[in-house]
């Protein structure tokens, strides 16, 4: 039976996943060029910690509504106009020449944000649970390629030009184009998950996700694993410019290999490991080397290898979000899946409100060196979970 499912389903992921890869390298276009575009307008370092908060509060707010508004109208719909959505953001974006205008294009990039979070409820949808982690390691992948060619792209469009606008009309138009991939790859049938109708009474009122102690206890994981992610995105082109003298495009270049590793360990080698050792221990392992590698750049000097630790903090943080993906899915019903991936990408936007914050005070009050601690301390919260209640998901069988 499951395998009938898996190559019913096959196409379909892929087509899914496509969309993701299209969407995402105009996601990863920009994130090389907010921290120089902000200073380009009078701005200042806690304007770039602020303007990427601005993006994560329009998403914590509408995130559990677009995963709703899945489970009600349909992944298809739902994917289109989240789409759509954050192709206009992007060009009123690329019209800013005020900081408020850059404010304003990142306060809509953030309340059309659902394209990821129904993205992945349909990857979920498609799988059956025996290789949902597999299914999450490909949403993984999906972004690990749009952190290759998204920042490389943005880099060379941006050259040695004082403009930013190219980078993010070609963004918008990458979301134009995945939407319409996404309205006419995907079947009629897939507009709604097995089912569900809507005026049903489950999905009129949905029982609580966050009504399991266990539940909350997870959506905490994803709040303190993208606090410190959000944390690195934030402090290291700062850090690698004061330190290192680098631009633009050498951080567009890093993300690329970023990029690299998340495709290598997602794509391949997370199913062979989750399969070898246990998911609850890769989880625990990737969270370990998380943590490890920004206490060596807190406490060590800056040297010309040190960049390489990041490297290595990014590579343990990218083996952890698949694995909890794959048990935020699997611990709801189907009909409930998208509003359960809406509040763990509702939960990933807290963290990246509170992260670039943390770090901002940190780096004004301390310098970079506390500032890598703080986000290396964010990661111990998943460390201690993973040893502690994340025990209560090891009958989960997540290869």
């Amino acid at each position: 039976m499951p395998s009938s499912d898996s190559s019913r389903h096959s196409p379909l992921i892929w087509f899914v996943f496509l969309v993701i890869v299209i969407d995402l390298v105009g996601f990863g276009l920009v994130i090389p060029l907010l921290p120089f575009m902000a200073p380009s307008l009078g701005g200042d370092a806690s304007d770039v910690a602020f303007i990427m908060i601005t993006y994560a509060v329009g998403a914590a707010v509408i995130a559990p509504l677009w995963g709703r508004l899945s489970d009600r109208s349909g992944r298809r719909f739902a994917l289109v106009l989240a789409l759509l959505a954050s192709s206009a953001a992007y060009v009123v974006t690329a019209l800013s020449d005020t900081l408020f205008q850059v404010y304003l294009g990142r306060a809509l990039s953030g309340l059309a944000a659902g394209s990821l979070p129904v993205a992945t409820a349909l990857m979920a949808d498609l799988s059956p649970p025996e290789r949902r982690a597999k299914a999450m390691g490909l949403v993984g992948t999906a972004f690990g390629l749009g952190l290759i060619a998204g920042p490389v792209l943005g880099g060379l469009l941006t050259g040695d030009s004082e403009s930013f606008a190219l980078p993010f009309y070609t963004a918008a138009a990458m979301s134009m184009i995945a939407a319409i991939f996404a309205f006419w790859l995907l079947p009629v049938q897939m507009v709604k998950p097995a089912g569900i109708k809507v005026g049903d009474s489950e999905v009129e009122s949905p029982p609580s996700v966050l009504a399991p102690r266990k539940n909350k206890l997870l959506l905490m994981q994803y709040v303190t694993h993208t606090c410190s992610v959000s944390s690195i995105i934030y402090l290291f082109p700062l850090w690698v410019a004061d330190a290192y003298q680098w631009g633009p495009s050498n951080v567009g270049y890093f993300f690329g290999v970023v990029g690299v590793s998340m495709i290598t360990l997602q794509g391949g080698l997370l199913a062979t490991l989750s399969r070898t050792f246990g998911h609850l221990n890769v989880l625990r392992v990737g969270a370990l080397v998380f943590a490890l590698s920004l206490f060596v750049v807190a406490f060590g000097e800056a040297t010309l290898w040190m960049p390489a630790m990041i490297f290595f903090a990014f590579s343990g943080s990218t083996v952890c979000l698949p694995l909890l993906n794959a048990i935020a899915s699997e611990i709801v019903q189907s009909n409930h899946r998208g509003r359960m991936m809406g509040m763990t990408a509702s939960a990933s936007s807290a963290g990246r409100i509170i992260g670039p914050l943390f770090a901002a005070w940190l780096l004004a009050s301390r310098g970079f060196g506390t500032a890598w601690l703080g986000a290396g301390v964010m990661v111990l919260f998943l460390v201690v979970w993973s040893f502690t209640a994340a025990r209560e998901f090891k009958r989960l069988e997540l290869s």
